[in-house]
C-alpha cells in the first residue's frame, strides 16, 4: 500500500504540473467536469466511468512519466535469445519502460503532452498494448494496477472540479526529473489553489 501511495501521490503532481503548463488541457478536463455534474455537488467514485478525458490526462502522465520508468527487475530462468542477443541464464533484466513510452515509432510527438492520444484508442496500460506498460505486462503485472488508476482519476477529478489551479509565476513549471526509482519531480510543485464551486458543497464549509 505505500508503494502505491508514493507512485499515485507522485503521477498527480506530474499530472498538475503538465496541466498547469497546458491550460486548454486543463480548461477541457474542467469543462468535462462540470458538463457531467455541474458545480453543485462533488466527485463520487462511481463517477469515473464517465470522466474519458480525466482518464486520458493521467494516461498520458503515466506515459511521459512512469512512476517506475525501468519498472521492477526480473531474472532469466533459463538461456533464451532476444533480439539476437543471448542472454544466460540468471541475468537480470530491467525494461526501459521510459524510453518504450517515447518512441517515435509508436508515439507521434512522443514528448509532447496529448492526451487526446488515448481517446478511441483502447489503450489503457493494462499491459495489453506493449506501446504502454506503466504497469509491466503479463503475469508479472502490478497487483495494485487497478486501485492506483481509480484513485488517481479520482483525487485528480476532485482536485480539478473542487478548485481553480494557476503558476506560481509567469515562467512554465519546471518539468525537470528527479533522481529516484519513482521518478520524482526534481522540482516540488508549487500552484495557487482558490475553490471554484459554492462553499456549502464542500464539506468544511
Amino acid at each position: 500500500m505505500s508503494a502505491g501511495t508514493e507512485t499515485t501521490a507522485i503521477t498527480l503532481e506530474w499530472a498538475l504540473a503538465l496541466l498547469l503548463n497546458h491550460p486548454y488541457s486543463l480548461q477541457k478536463a474542467q469543462t468535462e467536469l462540470d458538463q457531467r455534474f455541474g458545480r453543485d455537488r462533488l466527485v463520487k467514485e462511481s463517477d469515473l466511468p464517465k470522466l474519458e478525458y480525466l482518464q486520458a490526462i493521467i494516461y498520458e502522465t503515466l506515459r511521459l512519466y512512469p512512476p517506475g520508468p525501468m519498472l521492477s527487475p526480473h531474472e532469466s530462468t533459463s538461456e533464451c535469445t532476444l533480439g539476437g542477443y543471448t542472454v544466460p541464464k540468471g541475468t537480470i533484466l530491467m525494461v526501459n519502460a521510459w524510453h518504450i513510452h517515447r518512441d517515435h515509432d509508436s508515439w507521434p510527438e512522443p514528448s509532447s503532452f496529448k492526451p487526446e492520444s488515448f481517446m478511441g484508442t483502447g489503450v489503457d496500460g493494462r499491459g495489453q498494448d506493449f506501446r504502454f506498460i506503466p504497469f509491466s505486462a503479463g503475469r508479472r503485472i502490478c497487483p495494485g494496477m487497478g486501485l492506483a488508476l481509480r484513485s488517481a482519476v479520482y483525487v485528480l477529478g476532485c482536485l480539478l472540479h473542487g478548485f481553480e489551479w494557476q503558476r506560481e509565476g509567469i515562467e512554465p513549471v519546471d518539468m525537470s526529473e528527479g533522481a529516484g526509482l519513482t521518478m520524482p519531480r526534481a522540482v516540488p510543485l508549487k500552484a495557487f489553489v482558490t475553490p471554484r464551486l459554492p462553499l456549502h458543497v464542500y464539506p468544511l464549509a
